[in-house]
């Protein structure tokens, strides 16, 4: 069963951190080559008709649960992963894989989500939560960015450093609110 108070709040966030981050994966990126790309583009349409052949077995909340926690597990670790390493070419290309197993998973999320929300109404609640989130996060990093060019802070590289470390402590939240959208209720 799936609290929809918390898991709300968890699309909300979730977009957030999307919003937030999404500017800053260009700068990310600068490292790799075109042609990575194209291989992660091969990797995730077969990681795609993986998870789809899976269906049978993991179209249930106890999976989705552990799938949707797997994903901001992941995510986490490629935040911590750029934090401690900095701008390289090894934490381009982990940041790059982490986003795309993530996106392996991303329509199967959606499915589920249609399935365990059930009534048309909370998948409205859901979609209209993940754009107010998308739209917050991006008006956020457009006024952070802007702080810290009034602070003199030019240099991109860290500027996006400097958001990834908001973008840990939302990981953290969002995480809390995977765990408790999916707590059963006493």
């Amino acid at each position: 069963m799936i609290n929809y108070r918390y898991y709300l709040w968890y699309k909300f966030f979730n977009s957030l951190f999307l919003g937030l981050t999404v500017g800053g994966i260009f700068v990310l990126y600068t490292p790799l080559k075109p042609s990575i790309y194209s291989l992660g583009g091969i990797a995730l349409a077969i990681g795609m008709i993986v998870v789809a052949k899976f269906y049978e077995n993991i179209m249930n909340i106890k999976s989705f649960f552990y799938i949707t926690l797997f994903v901001e597990l992941t995510v986490l670790l490629f935040v911590i992963s750029f934090l401690i390493l900095n701008y390289s070419y090894a934490t381009a290309l982990i940041v790059y894989i982490g986003y795309q197993i993530t996106f392996i998973f991303g329509s199967y999320l959606v499915r589920m989500e249609t399935i365990a929300l059930k009534k048309t109404i909370l998948l409205s609640f859901a979609d209209v939560a993940k754009q107010k989130g998308y739209l917050l996060g991006l008006v956020i990093s457009y006024i952070f960015y802007k702080i810290l060019e009034y602070f003199g802070i030019m240099q991109k590289q860290i500027q996006v450093y400097d958001l990834y470390i908001v973008a840990l402590g939302l990981q953290l939240v969002i995480l809390y609110l995977v765990v408790s959208s999916f707590k059963k209720r006493k």
